[in-house]
């Protein structure tokens, strides 16, 4: 792995630590070894992706804690760290419930009251086809079946969703009715002002609009409410346009179990581009990297304020109390 290496003037910190702890050591080739990626008809993109944020609206000299989430392999895509850098002394970590690999550090604010963060991976990301998604555990974890605290299962939100008609069928059937359902009842929209992509899914289901975060939480929830394991995944979306740019933000979608595999959902993405409604239930495209998964995540070491609604953007606080205020700075660049 090609990790940067200190500078007296910049006060930039190596990963080399951190990314053999991640396992994330460099290989001849990026490769997708298991038999479900021999389908030939799955869709493949190789690209770098630049996650770069810069904390600011900070005192200068303040001191700030900082979490940031770490791309990294899983059934969908091979992500190797090549670059990573922090004006603090990193720390590798994961979440205590779902595994989420995670960079901690501790940096005061320069004279301009900010914190620069850089890291640049190299991704290969297979397109997700119906009946090719992960085999799942013979026990699947509590936390893909019960509450977490913005998505209720008491049956409250399936009610909400569908009324008194209960989707019937196999998961697959049940699953595709709460798809429907939700797009149905949802806009994708973002008005300023409003308290929407918090993933609150009993306000997303009342207001009836939001963002991806606010689409599959409500389908999250109401999937559990039938009984069926239903999580959450954050990352990236890369434009459909080959080349390189900018990313202008995190995006997400849902998965659920259906005869012993996760099948992905993209429900927001079938709202924006309903000719594509279909081809979203039980498929996603390559165009997107994963970081993490899961809701209320237990970050080590934990967070004054408790646990994180979720982690895609750089997590902070100052004085044991969360600081959003940042600039992106996120890119694309496809290999060839």
């Amino acid at each position: 792995m090609t990790c940067s290496s200190s500078s007296g003037s910049s006060g930039w910190v190596a990963l080399r630590s951190v990314g053999l702890a991640l396992g994330l050591v460099a290989t001849a080739t990026l490769g997708l070894a298991t038999a479900d990626e021999a389908n030939a008809s799955s869709k493949v993109r190789k690209f770098k992706f630049f996650y770069g944020a810069t904390i600011n609206e900070l005192p200068p000299g303040a001191k700030a804690r900082v979490w940031i989430p770490v791309a990294s392999d899983n059934h969908e895509q091979k992500a190797k760290l090549l670059v990573a850098r922090t004006p603090g002394e990193p720390r590798h970590s994961t979440d205590k419930t779902f595994g989420n690999q995670i960079i901690y550090f501790e940096a005061a604010a320069d004279a301009k009251g900010e914190i620069a963060i850089d890291a640049e991976y190299l991704v290969e990301r297979r397109e997700l086809l119906s009946g090719h998604g992960e085999p799942t555990p013979d026990t699947i974890p509590d936390e893909h079946l019960v509450s977490s605290k913005m998505i209720p299962v008491n049956g409250s939100l399936l009610k909400k969703l569908v009324g008194e008609r209960m989707p019937d069928g196999d998961t697959s059937a049940k699953a595709l009715a709460l798809y429907n359902a939700v797009d149905d009842l949802m806009k994708y929209d973002k008005p300023e002002g409003q308290p929407w992509g918090r993933g609150d899914a009993v306000w997303a289901c009342d207001s009836k609009y939001g963002n991806c975060t606010d689409f599959h939480s409500v389908f999250i929830g109401a999937c559990r409410d039938l009984k069926i394991p239903a999580k959450f995944e954050m990352g990236f979306p890369i434009p459909e346009t080959q080349g390189k740019g900018e990313v202008g933000g995190y995006h997400c979608w849902a998965k659920f179990v259906h005869d012993g595999r996760w099948e992905a959902v993209d429900i927001s993405e079938a709202d924006k581009h309903p000719a594509l409604k279909q081809y979203y239930f039980r498929n996603l495209t390559a165009d997107r990297v994963t970081f993490t998964t899961g809701r209320d995540l237990q970050l080590d070491p934990a967070p004054k304020a408790g646990p994180v609604n979720f982690l895609v953007y750089p997590y902070v606080e100052v004085d044991g109390k969360p600081h959003t205020k940042f600039v992106k700075r996120f890119r694309y660049e496809d290999v060839q």
